[in-house]
């Protein structure tokens, strides 16, 4: 894919960096001379926000393997049961009451700073449009849960409204056009993703200088599949996640510690807090 930066001779990986360095000096320095940063993120961003992720040691299916039928789209449209579960559960969806962190915080300043290129999310949540990302740099892979979509005519709205209707008394409310069925505009297992969404994301990896993957498993694919693009296409790699990933070989640098944290002193600094 065609680029307008040079390129660099120096690759140096958190393996070979300067004993006076640390590896997040390293990278730091690495973000400071990017010019086109494109970000992966995943559920650990936003547990700090305190929305919990999924496959982690307390994700939610970690700790209740039956909660991810609720995200199956067969039984959701085969089973009033599971959609009536569905909408309690979205009625106490942390991501309502959740506010950004220190993590996405940082996101915002590198947009700010005129650095970031593109913003791939798998969350949810929305917390990144609520930090101040701004619309057109955010690509949500899995949809937004602020949302509400009819799966038989396409009708979309938003789930507050929706949710209003839950509180007054229906336990399965369906859509007021056609009486089809109601979901979150989110694509649940079982459920195709949209073709120019993972475009997009696909696009933007290809064009990244240097590209972070911000807790997530790298195990969803498609998704997980700009990693290996965006390294292909040059970009320098760093990974930022709690437990280790299949991609941990193949990026330049693996930063363990606190997702927050860690992302915050990458942008402000080593006093940096979150």
């Amino acid at each position: 894919m065609h680029r307008d930066r040079p390129r660099r001779q120096d690759r140096r990986t958190a393996a070979n960096f300067s004993r006076r360095s640390t590896a997040i000096d390293l990278v730091r320095d690495w973000l400071n001379e990017a010019r086109r940063i494109v970000f992966l993120t995943g559920a650990g961003i936003s547990t700090d926000s305190g929305i919990p992720d999924f496959r982690g040691p307390q994700g939610v299916w970690t700790r209740d393997p039956q909660a991810e039928k609720l995200s199956n789209i067969h039984y959701y449209v085969a089973d009033p049961e599971i959609r009536r579960k569905s909408w309690q559960a979205r009625l106490a969806h942390p991501a309502w009451t959740a506010q950004p962190n220190a993590g996405h915080r940082a996101i915002v300043e590198l947009e700010r700073r005129g650095q970031l290129h593109a913003l791939i999310t798998q969350n949810i949540d929305g917390l990144h449009q609520r930090a101040g990302n701004s619309a057109e740099r955010v690509i949500e892979v899995h949809g937004t849960v602020h949302a509400v979509v009819c799966l038989s005519c396409g009708w979309k709205g938003p789930m507050q409204d929706t949710l209003a209707r839950v509180r007054a008394g229906e336990s399965d409310p369906r859509c007021e056009g056609c009486g089809g069925i109601l979901k979150s505009d989110t694509i649940s297992f079982g459920q195709p993703l949209v073709p120019e969404v993972i475009a997009s994301a696909m696009q933007a990896a290809g064009e990244a200088d240097l590209f972070f993957s911000v807790g997530t498993s790298l195990q969803v694919y498609p998704v997980a599949g700009v990693l290996p693009l965006a390294k292909r296409s040059g970009a320098r790699v760093v990974i930022v996640n709690a437990e280790a990933t299949p991609f941990d070989d193949l990026a330049d640098a693996v930063l363990r510690n606190s997702l927050s944290e860690t992302l915050a002193k990458l942008t402000w600094g080593s006093d940096a807090k979150a």
